[in-house]
């Protein structure tokens, strides 16, 4: 069944600054906190992280637990791009693991 919890968003006006969501997907998959560190420091305002399940796409990338790590290392919001099937499933898990 699909969740009813909402999902965070932003404001509607960003008052004429330009919102910048840096992706990790081309990370070092093995220091994926050195990514984020090094995006906050250049001023990204958020983490993109581009969910992949090797079916809906055929990569695979992060799952609830590498953004339940993430979310340690951080205080910027992360928002998750589900590039999977049936995301209504794990929405759930991405919101608990802190999106």
């Amino acid at each position: 069944m699909p969740s009813r919890r909402a999902a965070p968003t932003l404001p509607t006006k960003t008052l004429g600054r330009a919102r910048v969501a840096a992706s990790i997907l081309d990370a070092d998959l093995g220091n994926l906190a050195h990514a984020v560190r090094r995006a906050q420091s250049e001023g990204a305002d958020r983490i993109h992280l581009d969910v992949m399940d090797g079916h809906f796409v055929p990569n695979l990338t992060f799952g609830p637990k590498t953004v339940k790590a993430l979310r340690r290392r951080t205080r910027l919001p992360l928002d998750a791009h589900l590039m999977i099937s049936e995301p209504d499933r794990y929405i759930d898990e991405f919101l608990d693991a802190g999106c």
